[in-house]
């Protein structure tokens, strides 16, 4: 059962299990707006690390170490204030079903008939084995699924790794899927569990989208077969306010191309955005040296 606490401050939080996982639930927007949550931060005590502190939050690893660059993430110094990267742009694309931004390792999930937004990080595909873009819909929801590793996956493991896949994995905890699995219109990619926590906020899966297991099986009992899917790449993310603030957000993005030479691509609507500060244009040469994936204001 999900408990909805209000508040002021935009940003709910949920208590999923006994470990203290938080899926973060977010207010919408009002039109126009496309900004949600509130910046968070969180004070390291002994014997933490970054792995055990994002999933704690229910933050993406990556997301973490970008917007901490200065701290080890293996050994954060204690009493350190880390940024937790509790405050998002919503990307560019419709408020429904379920909205993937592969640069940013973030899910996002817009029930019918509420005004909220559930954000969720996920892991994805590694590099050459990326999670496509595509428009779709939830085609099939699986229960204890089993897993059928496909040829050319089991012929890479066996070159790269001297592993034999067998044909079928039953469920259990040798299965890679977890509990339970939703599968992306009629291809071959699911939206999953997982028995490897430490993938989430990564890119370590096979194509694959991973979430932790309370966060999946929260979407498997509240998510509908159909509910639409779409799987952008937005590294860069901005925002016009109603008060007259320009939000942007930057992500390390996902090809071999780098932020500045996306940047460039975008260049025009980039520049339409900034106007003619020098000071923002300033502002945003940094983010591009240094995406943190925290939501920046442009100064004016």
């Amino acid at each position: 059962m999900v408990r909805i606490i209000k508040a002021t401050a935009v940003v709910v939080l949920t208590c999923l299990i006994a470990f203290g996982t938080k899926a973060a639930v977010y207010q919408l927007p009002a039109d126009g707006s496309r900004l949600i949550g509130e910046p968070e931060t969180y004070r390291v005590v002994q014997g933490d690390y970054f792995q055990q502190i994002a999933e704690y939050h229910n933050v993406g690893m990556l997301a973490l170490i970008a917007a901490n660059p200065q701290v080890d993430p293996f050994l954060p110094k204690e009493g350190s204030r880390l940024q937790l990267p509790t405050q998002m742009i919503l990307p560019f694309a419709a408020r429904t079903g379920i909205v993937i931004n592969l640069s940013e390792l973030r899910l996002y999930y817009f029930p019918p008939n509420e005004k909220l937004v559930y954000v969720f990080p996920i892991g994805i595909g590694r590099q050459g084995l990326s999670t496509p873009k595509a428009v779709s819909y939830i085609g099939e929801k699986r229960k204890d699924p089993t897993w059928y590793p496909p040829l050319e996956m089991r012929e890479r493991y066996l070159e790269e790794k001297g592993v034999t896949l067998p044909a079928a994995v039953p469920a259990g905890e040798n299965n890679p899927l977890g509990k339970f699995a939703l599968r992306i219109g009629t291809s071959q990619y699911l939206i999953h569990g997982t028995n490897q926590r430490a993938g989430i906020g990564l890119r370590a899966s096979s194509g694959c989208i991973r979430m932790y297991a309370q966060d999946i099986e929260w979407l498997y009992y509240n998510v509908r077969t159909n509910t639409p899917i779409r799987i952008v790449d937005q590294p860069i993310k901005m925002s016009y306010e109603e008060s007259g603030d320009k939000l942007i957000e930057v992500h390390e993005p996902l090809s071999d191309s780098s932020v500045a030479e996306l940047f460039n691509m975008e260049l025009p609507a980039i520049q339409t955005f900034i106007g003619g500060s020098s000071s923002a244009k300033q502002q945003i040469e940094q983010l591009l040296k240094k995406p943190t994936g925290l939501v920046s204001k442009l100064k004016r």
